[in-house]
């Protein structure tokens, strides 16, 4: 059934008709031609998705649109103001080079931003479980954790 969904995305008001099932995914790519989350998996677990829902991470390829109906979605376009998490990580990944493809690396942004947001003294340890359930084919890890402590040194400084 073709619902009529509300969503704020990236601050502006969006209104879509869409199947009630649809993935807020193909929602934000194939109606509101925000390109920044890309699908993956399809199962929620590479995390290449993954996008803030009322300032949660989830993984956008597993959420019906319509359980997002009058939410907030911030996804990598989002304007981050400076000494937000999302603006350090952002500049981090940059330095450090942290991506290769660069398939995956809103997803890993989008994550650590929550992360950081939630937890800023995070110790090494709680940012490898924070980040464990991402995936990088391209096997840039290491680069994407220098790329996350150092976005962390940002947000104290």
């Amino acid at each position: 059934m073709v619902k009529t969904i509300d969503l704020i995305v990236n601050g502006k008001r969006e209104r879509v008709e869409a199947e009630a099932h649809t993935p807020l995914l193909y929602v934000l790519r194939n109606d509101l031609g925000v390109l920044g989350p890309k699908f993956g998996c399809g199962l929620a677990q590479c995390g290449a998705c993954t996008v803030h829902l009322d300032g949660t991470a989830v993984r956008s390829c597993a959420i019906p649109v319509s359980s997002a109906n009058g939410s907030t979605i911030t996804t990598i376009e989002a304007s981050a103001p400076r000494g937000s998490a999302l603006a350090a990580l952002r500049e981090a990944f940059v330095e450090e080079q942290a991506a290769q493809c660069g398939y995956c690396l809103s997803g890993w942004i989008m994550t650590a931003a929550a992360l950081l947001r939630d937890n800023p003294r995070a110790t090494d340890e709680d940012i490898r479980r924070g980040l464990s359930g991402l995936k990088c084919r391209c096997g840039a890890h290491m680069s994407i954790l220098r790329a996350v402590k150092r976005a962390q040194e940002k947000l104290r400084a």
